[in-house]
């Protein structure tokens, strides 16, 4: 249909900068597009993984939801051990955060699913964390509020253990 015009890799550092901009802006459809160019140029830019990553969760609640899949898809191309589970982590404490927002049955349930999950990434996170960096704490907390807060936010049954995160 249409050939996308490439951008030259000097362009890279302000097109990511766009990106962060169109974030802040709440325009994530422009972030992720930047994001997607940056990446057809190098496919490996972990600023751009995380940046889109970051645009996808932006949008999963609202007119047009982007299914969570499409964040967790890009995961396990951020190499970093501590950015692989700490970006797991927002993609399901988000995907909370839109069950939360969302007035679908079983939605306090399917939140409190999301941001347990959400809780052990970071607690993954935080095992392998850079030194002076409790960014994984500070969204472990938030979680952690974000159930107390919430009197629906519970588990559909007793639970009896936090859910299994993948690769345990």
């Amino acid at each position: 249909m249409f050939e996308l015009k490439s951008l030259t890799r000097e362009a890279i550092p302000a097109a990511l900068e766009k990106a962060h901009r169109y974030r802040l802006l709440n325009e994530p459809e422009q972030a992720e597009s930047i994001c997607q160019d940056v990446l057809r140029v190098e496919p490996d830019n972990q600023e751009a993984l995380a940046t889109l990553i970051l645009a996808l969760t932006d949008r999963f609640w609202g007119p047009r939801p982007v299914p969570p899949k499409a964040a967790r898809e890009l995961l396990p191309r951020l190499t970093g051990a501590y950015e692989r589970e700490y970006y797991a982590g927002i993609v399901d404490e988000r995907e909370g955060i839109a069950w939360l927002r969302s007035d679908k049955p079983r939605a306090g349930a399917a939140a409190y699913d999301c941001f347990r999950l959400a809780m052990a990434h970071y607690e993954k996170a935080e095992a392998v964390r850079p030194p002076a960096n409790d960014d994984a704490r500070l969204r472990w907390n938030s979680c952690a509020r974000m159930i107390m807060a919430h009197a629906d936010v519970a588990p559909a049954e007793p639970e009896a253990e936090p859910p299994a995160v993948a690769g345990d």
